[in-house]
């Protein structure tokens, strides 16, 4: 005999689904009933102050497409680089005992990689910013 827990508890069905389903239709609905109440409801005062563009209480000075130094990028970059390098060693910590000396001797050789790295980028003086 099918009883209706019996459909409630299958593993693969497609009422499986129905709470995330839910889920999202409640979220969508919030954020859409939210923006079109903001949207009515706000005041609507534009004024030439509130218009304009405010960049942390700076005054605007030329133009705001002018090119950037690639030094900048590049910086970003290599600080992205060691940053995940920084993240690599949380599990390291966390399973140092149990590797041992394989384990140890792959971070070394890791942190020797890193280091070759970091030697070269500052003997090619990607990190002065003097031109």
């Amino acid at each position: 005999m099918f009883f209706a827990s019996d459909f409630l508890t299958a593993n693969n069905t497609p009422f499986s689904y129905f709470p995330i389903v839910l889920q999202l239709i409640a979220a969508l609905g919030f954020v859409g009933i939210t923006m079109i109440a903001t949207h009515l409801l706000g005041p609507k005062r534009k004024t030439k102050d509130k218009l304009i563009n405010f960049e942390s209480g700076i005054e605007q000075m030329g133009n705001a497409r002018q090119p950037v130094a690639v030094k900048y990028f590049l910086t970003a970059i290599l600080f992205v680089l060691f940053d995940v390098e920084v993240i690599f060693f949380y599990p390291y910590a966390v399973n140092f005992r149990e590797l041992g000396w394989d384990g140890f001797l792959a971070v070394v050789a890791f942190v020797a990689f890193f280091m070759g790295g970091f030697f070269y980028i500052v003997k090619k003086g990607a990190l002065r910013w003097e031109d």
